[in-house]
């Protein structure tokens, strides 16, 4: 029997890395309204990153929502009908409504196959922390494992899931609520840069600062030091918000100390990056204990 990992576009993996595993592997993407505009998040098939990144250093800010009952039920159904077992990663449940959604068409479904393999997992992780567990669980269920052994790893190593977010512009963290006015104001002039990261009960919080970017991609790396673990994976994702050439630069540091690992580059999905803005650079990795 094979099975199915469903995730949503929180992961922020690379449209390419979810093509290549379509069999294995489905994101939903969380609705989003620009301006008067709505759209399905769908990893910047239909609605360029490029285009999305411009709106926001011009002063647009998007709004997101939850996936509802509805999308859920639908794929969970279509992958049952198509004999697979399911296991939904989902996004932080202290983050969004969406994972009681998909408990809720969890209970809808088993109303009418009482029988399936359904399972649907809060990860308590969100972006590219979220993006590494889903990995690994495509790794196993390419690999042939079941169900239940997927969802126990993902049970047992939720929280070592580590990410680390270095924002560039505190702005978007200040229209959201994370931060105040004259924290943010006080930021901006001296180049102030906050290090976010999700804590063990799943929500996102600040973390530290640093002055400067250069100090603030360095204590991503330095993260990675402390709290990387060789046997628990091989890969490490740096995300990126329209900020391709930090992302590089960062990626190039670690492999001169890490030549080993793979590292995946990919851009801030529009849900993810609507809260913390253009410009955030982050490092995710299987590791040790997450803080907090």
């Amino acid at each position: 029997m094979t099975v199915k990992i469903i995730t949503d576009s929180c992961c922020d993996l690379p449209l390419d890395y979810v093509l290549k595993h379509q069999d294995a592997l489905q994101v939903l993407g969380m609705p989003i309204q620009i301006e008067t505009e709505e759209i399905i998040d769908d990893l910047g098939q239909s609605y360029s990153h490029a285009e999305f990144y411009s709106k926001l250093r011009n002063g647009i800010l998007p709004t997101t929502s939850q996936i509802n009952v509805h999308r859920f039920t639908d794929a969970f159904k279509s992958s049952l009908e198509a004999g697979a077992h399911i296991i939904y990663i989902g996004f932080s449940a202290a983050l969004s409504g969406t994972y009681n959604s998909a408990l809720l068409a969890k209970s809808l479904v088993l109303e009418d196959y009482p029988d399936a393999q359904l399972h649907v997992i809060d990860t308590k992780s969100a972006s590219i922390g979220l993006g590494v567990l889903v990995i690994e669980a495509v790794k196993m269920a390419e690999s042939g494992a079941t169900a239940d052994a997927i969802e126990r790893f993902i049970i047992d190593n939720h929280l070592n899931a580590q990410h680390w977010f270095g924002v560039d512009d505190l702005f978007f963290l200040k229209k959201g609520g994370r931060i105040n006015t004259a924290t943010a104001a006080v930021g901006t002039v001296l180049n102030v840069k906050l290090t976010l990261i999700v804590d063990q009960a799943g929500y996102l919080k600040p973390y530290g600062t640093v002055r400067g970017r250069k100090k603030s991609l360095n204590f991503l790396i330095s993260k990675l030091e402390e709290h990387y673990e060789e046997n628990r994976t091989n890969v490490v994702l740096v995300g990126h918000g329209n900020a391709i050439d930090d992302a590089l630069r960062m990626s190039d540091t670690i492999r001169s100390t890490y030549p080993n690992l793979e590292i995946i580059i990919s851009e801030l999905s529009m849900t993810i990056a609507s809260h913390v803005g253009p410009g955030m650079v982050a490092i995710a990795f299987l590791g040790k204990g997450r803080e907090l």
